[in-house]
């Protein structure tokens, strides 16, 4: 009987290197064969085939892609092609639905999670985001759509502030606003990891002082914290309907309605990094054992 093979793609900064040496190591264990750094930015697509360091992506049993921040469009439109044909973890459609925060936001309400209150219109409707503003209490959050680690959020205060930020807009190729209305909470927020369905850890970032944003990017830090049952199976439902199979999961409280807010589900969510470990972030292990059982049932269709 032929092994079974597993291309990845996995970042390698901040620790990566290693975890993807790990779960290298305990494919092995289970007799299948890994093939690291299958960047598609290098591969080339001919006669029925997408070649990518002289692997044939389609004669792979599956395909782990987890790497923020540098995929291209090239990447993605193969990713999209070869999800036809080969696993993908996360699988292409969830993947770009948790790459657009509207789509996310509107299909997480449609299924009962709370979200930010949203609204999505065309650029040349600012009458309408001006009633918006006012109605929201004078306080709303500009995104774009796309985008990771708060580049791009603009917190809205008035509807000077708004003028001010249109001119820039509209110089951009955007054709429409996407705005959440803007919730008081304490500055720190919630990331629960999920793996096919399971509760992996939980642990928090908190926005630097005159600051809203918790991104790391962003200037935030990283906080140990407790999650209760509520913010676990909130975490879980969410994951499930977006049909990613890891998913890290971001809340907040709103103090005024007194309820957890879910503000985005990951895709790729990144691993504890060395210096996190020290400070007592511990999941990494399991995370990667949950990741690998995954890969195992998924290649031998259990």
């Amino acid at each position: 009987m032929s092994q079974y093979k597993i291309g990845m793609w996995l970042y390698q900064n901040s620790g990566g290197e290693q975890v993807q040496q790990k779960i290298i190591d305990r494919l092995r264990e289970r007799d299948i064969i890994s093939i690291p750094d299958l960047n598609l930015r290098h591969s080339i697509a001919k006669n029925g085939n997408i070649i990518c360091k002289g692997v044939n992506m389609e004669e792979l049993d599956l395909f782990f892609s987890y790497n923020a921040g540098e995929q291209t469009q090239y990447q993605v439109y193969l990713y999209e092609m070869l999800n036809h044909f080969v696993p993908i973890i996360n699988n292409y459609d969830a993947f770009t639905l948790s790459e657009d925060k509207f789509k996310t936001s509107h299909i997480l309400q449609r299924n009962g999670i709370v979200t930010p209150e949203y609204k999505l219109c065309h650029r040349d409707d600012i009458d309408n985001l001006k009633n918006v503003l006012r109605e929201w209490g004078g306080k709303i959050v500009y995104k774009p759509t796309d985008g990771w680690g708060g580049m791009g959020l603009v917190k809205i205060e008035s509807e000077a502030t708004l003028d001010m930020l249109l001119p820039f807009l509209n110089q951009t190729d955007i054709r429409y606003f996407y705005v959440e209305r803007f919730i008081s909470y304490d500055n720190t927020d919630f990331r629960i990891d999920i793996v096919d369905g399971e509760f992996v850890s939980c642990y928090g970032r908190q926005a630097p002082k005159d600051d809203w944003k918790t991104n790391i990017t962003s200037g935030g830090k990283v906080i140990l914290r407790e999650p209760d049952d509520e913010v676990v199976e909130v975490a879980k439902k969410a994951a499930k309907i977006t049909g990613l199979e890891i998913a890290g999961v971001d809340l907040i409280y709103d103090q005024e309605r007194e309820e957890y807010v879910v503000l985005e589900v990951n895709g790729i969510p990144a691993f504890a990094t060395p210096e996190q470990e020290k400070m007592g972030l511990n999941f990494n292990d399991k995370k990667i054992d949950l990741i690998v059982n995954l890969m195992e049932k998924t290649v031998k269709g259990e």
